[in-house]
């Protein structure tokens, strides 16, 4: 065997597996915080499919669709081109070429989201972008979600669900949302637990627990603790392939 083909033969033996790691549940559990982390750990992708949902919002709002009506939801469904960097380090999201990361995450948006992401049409242009680019992740990508690990990616190599107390979400959306506008957690809490009964009770790609998936209850955990038993997850999937 020449020295180019031994070399070759022992970058494929040394590098990590490609791994896709699906990481739903519902707001305020961590997904985002505890996504970047592990990506930025095993040097792997991220996608913030939630971000695709309130980008897709934020265009039917800023372009007078009434977003409660479906059959106008759905007609205009095809025409934002939305753009998600899937840096871990710095995620970008562009809808139409304009920077859409800070738009995207006020309380008009938050408050309608659930309802365009629930019509088909939407949910069937978003669930092809994120095919799409976790299909083309060198090495892997860690996706985050609500319905990454029952729909957009079944055959994801490792599922998580992250679940935690309303109270606890709710403090944690809040600081999120602190300095962006002013943040009532008592409303915040209101807010998730109804936007929780919408995404469970959609007829299309409801938020639901895998069969197959891990849960981990992030309510008393630090993010560093979250991060750890994901990362030993992905690790010990990575060690058997």
């Amino acid at each position: 065997m020449s020295a180019s083909v031994e070399t070759a033969a022992s970058v494929a033996r040394t590098a990590p597996a490609a791994v896709i790691v699906a990481i739903d549940g519902p707001s305020g559990t961590g997904k985002s915080s505890t996504s970047k982390a592990v990506a930025s750990h095993l040097g792997l992708s991220y996608l913030d499919t939630g971000a695709q949902y309130r980008a897709m919002t934020w265009w039917m709002i800023n372009n007078g669709i009434d977003v409660s009506d479906a059959v106008a939801v759905a007609d205009a469904a095809g025409k934002p081109v939305i753009v998600s960097g899937t840096d871990p380090a710095a995620p970008t999201i562009t809808v139409d070429g304009e920077d859409a990361s800070g738009p995207i995450r006020t309380q008009d948006v938050t408050a309608k989201v659930s309802a365009v992401s629930a019509v088909p049409e939407v949910r069937s242009v978003v669930t092809a972008l994120q095919r799409a680019v976790a299909a083309a992740a060198e090495g892997g990508i860690v996706v985050e979600g609500r319905d990454i690990g029952t729909t957009v990616l079944p055959d994801a190599d490792v599922k998580i669900f992250l679940t935690a107390s309303p109270e606890a979400r709710a403090a944690r959306r809040s600081g999120e949302l602190k300095g962006q506008e002013a943040v009532d957690v008592s409303v915040t809490r209101e807010a998730l637990i109804r936007r929780d009964a919408a995404d469970s009770s959609r007829k299309t790609s409801p938020l639901a627990k895998a069969a197959d998936a891990v849960e981990v209850d992030t309510t008393e955990l630090t993010l560093q603790q979250v991060v750890e038993c994901v990362v030993t997850l992905v690790e010990e999937k990575r060690a058997v392939r």
